[in-house]
């Protein structure tokens, strides 16, 4: 399982979360205390909002402990709204592609989980993704395929909670149809430069973690606490839904069905 952590709030250098706390994301690319695995080493990335609508992104398939320019690009930029990763790929290859955060025009997306029988529902579930947005699709991962999903039910009309459930539920619909016994976890975050959107879901009883802290003027989203301010770590209930922007936090029941079969 991977680590990631999501900030919107004042503008703060990436190393202030990435890098400075105890239990960094960094440190939890080595440490991770919530994970099957206490090692994230298959890569990492990050993403994050600037003067322009579009969004930066660095992705290495080096572990984030060891490389250098990760230090150097968290040291130097600062942003009010950014996302971090740090992969522990679960059956797809170790690539640049395959990194999180994925980016397609103002959106950034990242996941923690798996879709349970993946390989035997990749290229139905691939098929589900638009003409228009296939092109995008450049790595080989289960996360990228939910996010382009739900990219294009947004671009429909959807909100972006609806839109993760729908993708959501499209994946688990083939699951079931295959005889898939495994289950479908997720913990994932969607921004658009404004506000973050983050699940926490699974189609059993144990979800990927994921906390939130409310600081007032600045919000962080994470796998696991960063710091050892641990009154403000709320861990968030199973199937939640977070919105979250400078000044308004709210949670929701996050529902998941079975939206369709192809």
């Amino acid at each position: 399982m991977c680590r990631f952590l999501a900030y919107a709030g004042a503008p703060v250098f990436l190393e202030d979360l990435v890098a400075s706390p105890c239990h960094s994301l960094i440190h939890q690319s080595l440490h991770a205390e919530e994970a099957k695995t206490g090692t994230n080493g298959d890569g990492f990335g990050v993403g994050w909002y600037g003067e322009r609508p579009e969004p930066g992104q660095y992705r290495e398939i080096r572990p984030a402990w060891s490389d250098e320019n990760l230090l150097s690009i968290a040291r130097l930029v600062r942003s009010h709204l950014f996302f971090a990763h740090v992969r522990a790929a679960t059956g797809t290859a170790s690539t640049r592609a395959n990194c999180h955060p994925f980016v397609h025009g103002r959106h950034l997306f990242m996941h923690n989980g798996q879709i349970g029988g993946y390989g035997l529902i990749r290229r139905r579930l691939e098929s589900l993704i638009p003409d228009p947005l296939y092109g995008s699709r450049v790595g080989t991962t289960d996360s990228e395929v939910l996010f382009l999903l739900a990219l294009a039910r947004m671009s429909e009309g959807e909100q972006p909670g609806e839109a993760l459930a729908g993708a959501l539920g499209d994946a688990l619909a083939l699951m079931q149809e295959a005889g898939v016994r495994e289950p479908l976890r997720c913990a994932a975050a969607l921004a658009d430069g404004e506000t973050i959107h983050a699940v926490r879901w699974s189609s059993d009883e144990k979800p990927p973690t994921l906390y939130l802290c409310d600081r007032g003027d600045a919000v962080v989203i994470a796998s696991e606490p960063i710091d050892a301010a641990r009154e403000c770590w709320q861990a968030l209930p199973r199937n939640t839904l977070v919105s979250a922007r400078v000044g308004a936090v709210s949670l929701h029941p996050f529902e998941v069905g079975l939206r369709r079969a192809a």
